[in-house]
């Protein structure tokens, strides 16, 4: 089981002043309501996201940050959403103020090169901090620019491009799509891009709204009297990345029933990474946890989300068990759930979670316990393809676990395999459980647990 410990590496980043990028022509002046399926409190938050490229000789000369900021204008013409601002209406719906102000940029260099990052690039980054410099007063969902970008030059030519999403605007595709057009702008050759499509509207509730299915993902939970950790409030947190190549999965498949050998990958990893954090995070045996699949209903629209639409679309299904269960029952119990978990969604689950923002109200928001866990599968995105001129990205993803919410994506080890990363955010000493409990589970034999919960545990099935 490869991992990546944090790398004990310092360098210097100079940054420019932090300026807005406005759209380089007039753009519509108006506000644009949000879907329901935007509106979900759990969305309002800031996510990361971050490639890096090699130096490319065909490109001296040029900063990347000024070709970038060229394109970036030039593409808010185009998505000029993105260059207004989120304000909350009436019972909390969230609607952009279209006023054209624009996106934090920065301008940087760093005395570092991408050697020196590493071979093997997956978060968590070091100075990560200096690379996507959170500008003060820009961190907040209403009344705050929608994106924030910087681009900072590498001492050998390459660069790093970090930008930060509100997710309330959109998800992983829909940044994929606004990302991509970026580069293509960068490269000039904006002759056959996606035309942007707005049309929130597609994922409103109907009206009357009906909710007609149990929201487990937005249950309100208490946790068990005799838990230890509950949430994932404290001061010692700590971020690491498993990365999982074909010897690894391999090797998971091989612990299933015949039956569920041919479950998808994301399945396989989701149920696997739930069961080690639930056995890691020493709640009690009986505490109900959560697994929530982020899962797009892009598809499962009739008729079908169009192509150049880039607000949310997922939905969370979720699995629900005990850490007992889990514990006593092979790894094929958990795959078996998250099986279930994503055989919801259909269009009418899609419909019922709208109902469910509109009857309840827009603050609901996911179980802020430690006992969920949530997982957004990138892998699929295309994120190492953006390519602004200087070929396509070595690395490309999310920066970080946030909370409880985890991503996978593309990365390759030191041995050059492809494989999945999976950032992973959690206090020290429950980190230190989990990675334990993949290397020993990965090897087929188990830990040992406390007294409190050895009792509960068996190895998996072969």
């Amino acid at each position: 089981m490869a991992t990546l410990p944090t790398i004990p590496l310092t360098f210097t980043v100079r940054r420019c002043k932090p300026e807005l990028v406005a759209p380089a022509k007039p753009t519509p002046c108006e506000q644009k309501l949000l879907s329901d399926i935007d509106d979900q409190a759990s969305l309002r938050f800031q996510v990361p996201f971050v490639h890096f490229y090699r130096h490319q000789p065909s490109m001296e000369g040029k900063h990347p940050a000024e070709v970038i900021r060229t394109a970036l204008a030039q593409t808010l013409v185009l998505y000029y959403p993105f260059a207004g601002r989120l304000r909350e209406g009436a019972n909390g719906k969230l609607i952009v103020d279209c006023n054209g102000e624009g996106v934090l940029f920065i301008k940087a260099d760093a005395d570092v090169t991408l050697q020196q990052l590493g071979d093997a690039l997956q978060p968590p980054f070091p100075c990560f901090d200096e690379l996507l410099f959170d500008v003060p007063g820009s961190e907040g969902v209403l009344n705050c620019p929608l994106l924030l970008v910087q681009v900072t030059r590498l001492k050998c030519g390459g660069f790093i491009f970090a930008i930060r999403l509100n997710h309330a605007m959109s998800d992983g595709p829909g940044l994929k799509q606004f990302v991509s057009t970026v580069a293509a702008m960068a490269r000039g050759e904006a002759t056959h891009l996606i035309p942007p499509v707005w049309e929130r509207h597609l994922l409103d509730a109907p009206n009357p709204p009906r909710v007609t299915f149990t929201h487990h993902e937005y249950d309100e939970v208490e946790a068990a009297a005799t838990t230890t950790t509950t949430s994932l409030s404290s001061d010692n947190l700590v971020q690491r990345s498993f990365f999982f190549g074909p010897a690894e999965v391999s090797l998971l498949r091989r612990l299933l029933p015949l039956h569920l050998r041919h479950c998808s990958k994301f399945e396989l990893l989701t149920a696997f990474l739930w069961r080690c954090r639930s056995l890691a995070i020493n709640l009690h045996p009986d505490q109900e946890v959560r697994m929530l699949c982020v899962v797009s209903a892009r598809s499962k629209i009739e008729p079908p989300l169009p192509q150049g639409y880039y607000g949310n679309s997922a939905v969370f299904p979720t699995a629900l068990t005990t850490v007992k269960n889990l514990g006593t029952n092979p790894l094929g119990y958990a795959v078996e759930l998250v099986k279930q978990a994503k055989a919801r969604l259909t269009e009418e689950y899609v419909k019922s979670v709208a109902a469910l923002m509109v009857i309840r109200g827009k603050q609901l928001h996911f179980p802020n316990v430690i006992g969920s866990l949530i997982i957004s599968d990138l892998t699929k995105l295309g994120l190492e393809d953006v390519d602004f001129g200087w070929g396509k990205a070595v690395f490309a993803g999310t920066a970080k676990a946030v909370g409880v919410m985890c991503f996978f994506v593309q990365a390759k080890n030191k041995k050059g395999e492809v494989g999945t990363s999976v950032a992973i955010c959690l206090p020290a000493p429950a980190m230190e459980r989990f990675a334990k409990e993949l290397h020993n589970m990965l090897k087929w034999y188990p830990i040992e647990h406390t007294e409190e919960t050895k009792k509960y545990f068996i190895p998996s099935a072969m």
